[in-house]
């Protein structure tokens, strides 16, 4: 995990959202939303660093 910041998962993943849709990577190491604020759901697009420190996860 990055502190503050995405889960990094390393190899293929598939992530199921809450409505159905699955989400494939193959990329060596993908970068997991925790904060909830990414427009690009479930990855990490970076938004984690202009939330507050208080608000990261």
């Amino acid at each position: 995990m990055c502190a503050g910041g995405p889960m990094l998962v390393h190899g293929p993943i598939s992530i199921e959202s809450e409505d159905g849709v699955v989400h494939e990577s193959t990329r060596p190491v993908s970068a997991v939303c925790r904060c909830g604020a990414t427009s690009r759901a479930p990855w990490c697009d970076g938004t984690h660093r202009l939330l507050p420190e208080k608000s990261r996860p």
